[in-house]
């Protein structure tokens, strides 16, 4: 399974994701989930993904063809002139690969679940964030709801939902996502680290605040801690129910 959120605020978008993936307890792997194009100085565009890793994969590998043929005039992420055209383009690709992955018996049709978030800034515009589906249509986060989850977000959406504003510092909403992940890990073993982070800053053109978080990283070990150590003492100060 997966984990990954995006967050669009004020000052710009943070991605994280989780790198696990398995096909059962004994098969347990590492595998990128960011995956991030740069031109910098005109465009920054990441690129997480859910779901069937064959599937997924084949997605960004020919989103990544289209990028390296570039001379041939052939849309890609790196030509399109928004974000909104970039998602466009993502959700075709989604459609190409299950139409080359469906034999026409149907028989793959069970395994093309896949899910995907887009977000990131072109030049002449704001910074925008999407959620593609496997039928290759998408939504754009809104105002009400500034961010979006995939894979096994259950367990780390009330923080988001309690935390989240629009005027944070984009460090103050990366503890809130590492937060919103040590509570998945928590709960669910499918969903493992390292953890891959993205932060960026409005009009940089720049993905050069990246990080990957691994399990004895000091900084999320501490933040775990102080976390649970914090909700055993918010719990202890409320009184008993009296029944």
């Amino acid at each position: 399974m997966t984990y990954c959120v995006g967050l669009k605020l004020d000052r710009g978008l943070v991605f994280a994701a989780d790198t696990r993936t398995n096909a059962g307890l004994d098969n347990v792997a590492t595998f990128k989930k960011l995956h991030i194009w740069e031109n910098a100085g005109d465009r920054v565009i990441a690129l997480m993904s859910a779901g069937n890793l064959a599937t997924t994969q084949a997605v960004i590998s020919l989103l990544s063809e289209q990028i390296a043929r570039g001379g041939d005039g052939e849309t890609n992420l790196m030509n399109v002139d928004t974000m909104f055209q970039a998602a466009r383009l993502v959700g075709k690709a989604v459609r190409d690969v299950a139409r080359m992955d469906n034999d026409g018996s149907g028989a793959n049709a069970e395994n093309f679940s896949v899910t995907f978030i887009l977000g990131g800034q072109i030049k002449g515009e704001k910074p925008r964030l999407f959620q593609i589906y496997s039928a290759g249509n998408f939504i754009e986060v809104s105002d009400d709801t500034p961010y979006l989850q995939i894979g096994e977000h259950k367990y780390g959406k009330p923080i988001l939902d309690r935390v989240t504003q629009p005027d944070m510092r984009l460090g103050e909403a990366a503890k809130m996502i590492m937060l919103s992940f040590d509570s998945t890990l928590r709960s669910n073993l499918s969903v493992g680290m390292p953890i891959d982070l993205l932060l960026y800053n409005t009009d940089t053109f720049s993905a050069d605040r990246q990080v990957r978080i691994e399990q004895d990283d000091p900084y999320f070990q501490k933040l775990s801690k102080a976390w649970s150590d914090g909700l055993r003492d918010a719990f202890s100060s409320i009184e008993e129910l009296e029944v």
